[in-house]
C-alpha cells in the first residue's frame, strides 16, 4: 500500500510492443506527501526527493492490466461492494394516479428484461386481495402482506435473490417501510419503487413514506384535479366526520381538492359538526 496526498497523478500507458509476450511497463508520475491511500499490488520504489517528479516503473505489464468495470474505480480509488440499488418514491393525494404510475414503471422494467414483483398492504381489499388495481381498472398480480419484513420468506429466498425490482403500493400502511427499503437497496442491490400518500386527510405525514425521502434516489409528487374547481389538487379531503387516520375507501369518502377548497371544505365540515353536536345536546336535554 502506498500513501499519497495532494496528488498530481498522471497515469500513462506506453504502446504495447509487437511481441505480445513483452509489453511496455505502466508508468506512474506523482508528487505527494502521505495522506490518501492508493492500493496496489505492484512494487514501487520510494521517492528520495518528494519535490522531484521521477518516473516509477511498475512491474506489472500491460498484458495484466484491465480497465475497471465500474466508472467509480476509474475515477478514484474506491471499490464496488455488490450491486448498487435504487429507491424511487411516488407520492400525491388520492386519485392522482400513483398506482397507475407505479404499474407503468413496473411494466417498463419487466419489458427491459428485469425480474419484478409488486407488494401491497393486505389491509386494502377494495379490488381483491392478490391484485393491485388502479381506479381505471388496470391490474397486476401482487403479494398482499401485513409487513414488508415477511416478503423474502413469502417469495422464497432463492427467488428473492434473483429479483431485481420491487414495487410497493399503498406504502403508507407499512410501518417497516424505511428499514425494508434501506436494506433492499443498500445491501441487496434491489431497485425499490414505492407509491403512497404523503399526507392524511388532515395534511399530516402519513405512515413512513416521508421517512424514506432522505435515502431516495428520486421523488415524484403527483397532483389530481380538484373536484370543486378543476384546478390542480394537492390534498385529500375526507367528506365524512370519521376521525380515524386509516379509513380505506374510495370516492364515496374522499375527494382531491386544491388548497382553497381544502381550507373552505374543512371550515364547512367543522361548522356542520358543530351544528350537529348542538342539536344532539338539545335532544339529549329534552329526553
Amino acid at each position: 500500500m502506498l500513501k499519497i496526498s495532494r496528488m498530481k497523478l498522471l497515469l500513462t500507458l506506453r504502446p504495447a510492443l509487437s511481441n505480445s509476450a513483452a509489453a511496455a511497463p505502466l508508468s506512474l508520475y506523482f508528487h505527494s506527501q502521505a495522506s490518501v491511500l492508493l492500493h496496489t499490488t505492484t512494487n514501487i520504489k520510494p521517492l528520495k526527493n518528494p519535490n522531484v517528479l521521477p518516473t516509477l516503473s511498475v512491474i506489472n505489464s500491460l498484458s495484466n492490466y484491465s480497465k475497471p468495470a465500474d466508472s467509480c474505480q476509474s475515477r478514484g480509488f474506491c471499490t464496488e461492494v455488490g450491486r448498487s440499488g435504487e429507491i424511487h418514491v411516488i407520492v400525491g393525494p388520492m386519485f392522482a394516479g400513483k398506482t397507475t404510475t407505479l404499474l407503468k414503471r413496473m411494466k417498463l422494467e419487466s419489458s427491459n428484461g428485469r425480474s419484478v414483483a409488486i407488494i401491497k398492504s393486505n389491509k386494502d381489499t377494495r379490488y381483491g386481495l392478490d391484485s393491485i388495481v388502479t381506479h381505471d381498472g388496470e391490474k397486476l398480480p401482487c403479494f398482499p402482506l401485513a409487513d414488508l419484513s415477511s416478503f423474502r420468506e413469502k417469495m422464497g429466498a432463492e427467488a428473492y435473490d434473483k429479483l431485481e425490482v420491487i414495487g410497493i403500493d399503498e406504502a403508507q400502511f407499512f410501518e417497516d417501510l424505511y428499514d425494508f427499503c434501506s436494506k433492499a437497496a443498500d445491501l441487496d442491490g434491489k431497485t425499490v419503487i414505492i407509491a403512497g400518500l404523503d399526507g392524511d386527510y388532515l395534511r399530516r405525514s402519513f405512515g413512513s413514506v416521508l421517512d424514506v425521502i432522505p435515502i431516495a434516489d428520486s421523488v415524484t409528487k403527483l397532483t389530481a384535479q380538484c373536484e370543486v374547481c378543476g384546478k390542480r389538487a394537492f390534498f385529500t379531503l375526507r367528506k365524512t366526520d370519521e376521525t380515524k387516520t386509516e379509513v380505506i375507501a374510495g370516492a364515496e369518502v374522499y375527494m382531491p381538492v386544491c388548497r382553497k377548497h381544502y381550507v373552505s371544505g374543512q371550515v364547512v365540515k367543522e361548522a356542520t359538526m358543530a351544528v350537529l353536536e348542538s342539536q344532539n345536546r338539545r335532544i339529549s336535554s329534552i329526553l
